[in-house]
């Protein structure tokens, strides 16, 4: 089954890619977080090892996944993800945190 999510990127990823605040792509099978950056990297390959890093695919440390106003960076990449996301109808957001004191 394939799946057409909704991604909200911040604006430096944005401008990297050349594209607008929300991008929709395709995901095959079970949508989840793992599944949904595999989709990214292979339309907008220019984000690889952006979000993750290209050899662990970890997420990087400045970089937070909010999912149904829930933070879901800590989470399994491998979980699935609420219907609410796998059915379009709840963007997936990728957001770049602020470090500093």
């Amino acid at each position: 089954m394939n799946s057409m999510i909704r991604i909200i990127l911040p604006q430096h990823l944005r401008t990297l890619a050349n594209v607008g605040r929300e991008v929709q792509l395709e995901v095959r099978g079970v949508v989840t977080t793992a599944s949904i950056l595999d989709a990214i990297e292979s339309r907008y390959p220019m984000l690889r090892g952006t979000i993750r890093d290209h050899v662990t695919h970890l997420r990087r440390p400045l970089v937070r996944f909010f999912v149904c106003q829930e933070d879901w960076s800590n989470e399994s990449p491998d979980k699935p993800l609420p219907e609410a996301v796998a059915a379009g109808n709840e963007p997936f957001f990728i957001i770049g945190a602020i470090a500093g004191g």
